[in-house]
């Protein structure tokens, strides 16, 4: 009893479980909140990476072409604006994301809560479950996250995946997952 509390102290302080068998605890966690700094750097470069040759394009417009003042004015009004939205919605949404979504492994398989408008409940009972991935990024390296990428027997939703997790619990669900599978199969 006294290690079975030693490991839940360890969980709820952010520690990884010590085995594969002590991450089915039944408890639901949420993501790490490194995710959001994840995210977020992803989705700047992604609008950075936009918005870079569309302000080259409209300066060059604008200091070159013999378009009215008015249109100039116009397309960098309108520049501005979508590239605030942009980067906006690329700082503010992630937060709104990921809060709500919470994960679960316990002894018939793996359960993940997500949704802000719409919610869903994605469940995945072991016996289904014929392979596993942990894929990393080079920024969810450098933040020591990935994602969990849970591969099932049918056709609908066939891939279920799940960033944000830390790498070490990443490898201990993945683990889990496929020890379970192994001992159901013999």
């Amino acid at each position: 009893m006294a290690k079975q509390m030693d490991d839940r102290e360890q969980i709820d302080d952010g520690l990884p479980p010590n085995t594969a068998a002590d991450i089915a605890d039944g408890v639901e966690y949420p993501l790490e909140e490194a995710t959001v700094v994840v995210v977020r750097l992803t989705a700047l470069i992604c609008v950075t990476s936009i918005a870079a040759p569309l302000w080259f394009a409209v300066l060059v417009i604008s200091l070159l072409a013999p378009a009215p003042t008015a249109v100039k004015a116009l397309l960098l009004i309108g520049l501005a604006t979508a590239s605030t939205v942009a980067t906006f919605w690329a700082t503010w949404w992630p937060r709104v994301r990921y809060r709500p979504i919470r994960y679960r492994i316990d002894e018939r398989g793996f359960t993940i809560h997500r949704g802000v408008l719409w919610r869903g409940v994605t469940s995945i009972p072991k016996a289904r479950v014929q392979h596993t991935d942990v894929v990393q990024g080079p920024i969810q390296r450098r933040f020591g996250l990935a994602k969990l990428v849970i591969h099932t027997a049918g056709t609908q939703d066939a891939s279920v995946s799940l960033s944000g997790l830390s790498h070490a619990k990443a490898l201990l669900i993945r683990d889990f997952l496929i020890e379970s599978s192994d001992d159901e199969d013999a």
